[in-house]
């Protein structure tokens, strides 16, 4: 006689692959979002909701515009106001939360705590004046004594990643422009080391620009007033060592790859499985019409170690 295997859940497989690659699995009942500036929050929350989940929208006053949340129910808030954020989002029995989008970081001075707030600033402790990594660490670690589960942008909108690495172009980046890529990877782990940023431009071997609390925008308009006659530079734009995955990965996308090709670049490189690409078809479309090329690579893999001298 023979048996029957039971066929596996279609959960229980997705919960087997997500711990496979260290993470956790999402709880499917509402998600709340803490949505700053561009496109991935909004995607985030389209994912969702067409996936069945309720969506709760935190929108950041001054990042991120109330009228692209306006269907779901949603409220608008400044940054210091984390205790009314916390209570709306526990009010509508939010467990699941990302934070998304992009957030420029007040000083201390600016951010008027209120009361709910103040309570948990203590908590954050020095790492309030640390790098944003350590800053944004502290506040997950928070978020997770609150009764919330922070979840990586991944978890609710899986085709952000481009897991493998290889080029994804037809141009190829030369071996000039594979050297600046090396000399591009060792700036930005000494960067990332220190908690200072994600980005770094290099040209011939010259560092033209890297990429601190102005972000990215204002790094590749810095560096296009800097480039050199001859063969373009390359952007390099990679995890911290060690950085928290679920807050303020890398981030392109087509608006990246048009200030690049202004600014004289000929290739983007990011990290595989590591750097967040909002609207990869279009994206994808940007850089081929620019003739650049944008590469998706393993930051530890030997091949990337800067070559001396």
């Amino acid at each position: 006689m023979t048996t029957r295997r039971k066929r596996a859940e279609p959960v229980a497989v997705a919960a087997g692959l997500l711990a496979r690659v260290g993470l956790t699995e999402p709880l499917g009942g509402p998600l709340g979002i803490i949505a700053g500036g561009g496109l991935l929050p909004q995607r985030a929350a389209a994912s969702a909701a067409a996936a069945g989940r309720p969506v709760h929208v935190v929108v950041l006053d001054g990042f991120a515009a109330a009228p692209d949340y306006a269907a779901y129910p949603h409220i608008v808030c400044r940054l210091g106001a984390a205790g009314r954020m916390l209570d709306w989002l526990r009010a509508a029995r939010v467990q699941d939360l990302i934070l998304a989008g992009r957030v420029s970081r007040p000083s201390f001075l600016s951010l008027r705590p209120d009361a709910g707030a103040a309570r948990l600033m203590p908590r954050v402790g020095l790492k309030a004046f640390g790098g944003d990594d350590s800053l944004l660490s502290a506040v997950v670690r928070v978020l997770r004594e609150e009764g919330f589960n922070p979840l990586e942008a991944r978890q609710v909108l899986a085709e952000v990643m481009i897991d493998t690495p290889g080029v994804l172009t037809s141009t190829y980046p030369d071996e000039q422009a594979l050297g600046d890529i090396r000399r591009g990877l060792s700036v930005v782990r000494a960067l990332g080391s220190a908690d200072v940023g994600q980005g770094a431009v290099v040209q011939q071997g010259l560092v033209l620009a890297v990429e601190a609390i102005e972000g990215t925008d204002a790094m590749l308009i810095r560096a296009g007033g800097l480039r050199r006659d001859g063969p373009g530079g390359v952007f390099v734009k990679v995890m911290k060592p060690g950085q928290d995955r679920r807050v303020d990965l890398p981030t392109i996308g087509p608006d990246t790859v048009a200030a690049a090709a202004t600014a004289g670049l000929r290739g983007i490189a990011i990290q595989a499985g590591g750097t967040v690409v909002i609207d990869r078809a279009a994206t994808l479309a940007a850089a081929e019409a620019a003739g650049m090329f944008l590469l998706a690579l393993d930051p530890s893999a030997p091949e990337w170690a800067e070559t001396p001298g």
